[in-house]
């Protein structure tokens, strides 16, 4: 079905039929095994009571009302709905607005989580945030560790979110070392370490200065299982790889504006474990990527065609998902997850577009129609009629 929508002087055009002819040939060759490891990092549903509350999202909230604005049954669904697609799940991390709604949530979203008792498992960002205050190393190093044993408990492998007291006292290279060596040694692996841009986190500017990164990672290779990168430097990415895989860990790629073309890489040439999966290894990164809740049908159908070696059906599938991508992950790029939250709106999987603190108003009447375009593009539009329907509605409302 194909919709057209009339936004200024352009016409928009809504069609839920993209995918078909690429389910219908999947349909037709044999199933093979994941070649690559992905998470999708979800974001979070609120209630539609939420439309009355005024609130920010560059001021503090109170913990307990997100937790009583979130319409969790709703969250959980896209959890399942990406589990059952093929992706294992990021939990409690930037997607959901993790710097934003504290400890008390991301706990519940993590236990929830496991919960679910998911076919293909879930990281979950470990932090301190459930601290008022860090005063010393020493209750920064506990405080992580803390976190990252609830994940462990929950069924979850930790993925370590970067610490901005480091940033906060000025700690140098052989400080990022210090500490995260002591995480690492007060740990059972499989752990990952998470390198977030400041275009995300603009606090985060000079995180992991010189070669601490490199150092962290290389001295505690069974422990520290691999990284997931979110800088936007697909050259950076190709060196850190490499580095990586001469001592058996893997990266996930974080960015969402090459990750087509870094997801496909080299051939497979080795297998490795992680928890207790066998993951193949290879010139390549695998994924944890935000843009997966919102593209999860077609990257689901290519990266299938990946696993059959089908490089030419994967790269007709991801490059519209790849733009879409580069459009939602926009400067500012930490406003992402207003799109992604829009899109699952489009496609009925939540009745509002909002996101907590109201962070969907930082983006434009313009852009939300732009998302919807791309979407229909690259096959992220499920209901063509309910789309085309909800633009409309938005349209009037705006």
């Amino acid at each position: 079905m194909k919709r057209s929508i009339a936004f200024g002087t352009q016409t928009i055009q809504i069609d839920d039929g993209v995918l078909d002819a690429y389910r219908v040939k999947l349909a037709q060759s044999a199933s093979k095994p994941a070649v690559r490891l992905v998470y999708a990092a979800a974001h979070l549903v609120l209630k539609n009571s939420y439309g009355e509350v005024d609130q920010r999202f560059d001021q503090p909230i109170a913990p307990g009302e997100i937790f009583e604005a979130v319409d969790w049954d709703s969250t959980f669904a896209l959890r399942r709905r990406l589990d059952d697609l093929g992706f294992g799940i990021a939990e409690a991390m930037d997607t959901a607005q993790r710097f934003l709604i504290g400890w008390e949530n991301a706990s519940h979203l993590i236990e929830g989580c496991g919960a679910l008792n998911l076919k293909h498992g879930f990281v979950a960002g470990a932090g301190v945030d459930h601290l008022e205050r860090v005063n010393d190393e020493d209750q920064l190093v506990e405080g992580v560790v803390f976190q990252a044993r609830a994940i462990q408990a929950a069924g979850g492998i930790p993925i370590l979110l970067p610490l901005l007291w480091l940033c906060e006292q000025s700690y140098e290279e052989e400080g990022y070392v210090r500490v995260y060596g002591r995480i690492a040694e007060s740990l059972d692996g499989p752990l990952f370490v998470h390198w977030l841009g400041e275009m995300f986190l603009p606090a985060l500017a000079g995180y992991f200065p010189g070669r601490s990164f490199e150092r962290i990672l290389a001295a505690h290779p069974q422990t520290l299982r691999g990284a997931k990168l979110s800088l936007l430097d697909a050259e950076l990415e190709l060196r850190l790889r490499r580095e990586l895989a001469t001592r058996d860990q893997i990266l996930l790629t974080g960015d969402d504006f090459n990750f087509a073309q870094l997801m496909t890489g080299g051939p497979i040439t080795g297998e490795t474990t992680i928890g207790t999966r066998r993951v193949p290894t290879g010139d390549f990164s695998h994924g944890l990527l935000g843009i997966f809740d919102g593209i999860a049908e077609p990257a689901s159908l290519a990266l299938q065609f990946l696993a059959r070696g089908d490089e030419r059906s994967y790269t007709q599938l991801m490059t519209p998902c790849e733009a879409l991508s580069r459009h939602l992950f926009c400067a500012p790029t930490q406003h992402y997850k207003a799109g992604l939250a829009f899109l699952s709106w489009l496609n009925g999987l939540q009745s509002n577009p909002m996101l907590v603190g109201h962070e969907e108003r930082a983006r434009s009447k313009e852009h939300y129609m732009e998302a919807a375009r791309l979407a229909s593009l690259a096959g992220a539009i499920r209901d063509a009629g309910l789309a085309a329907e909800r633009v409309d509605s938005y349209l009037r409302a705006n």
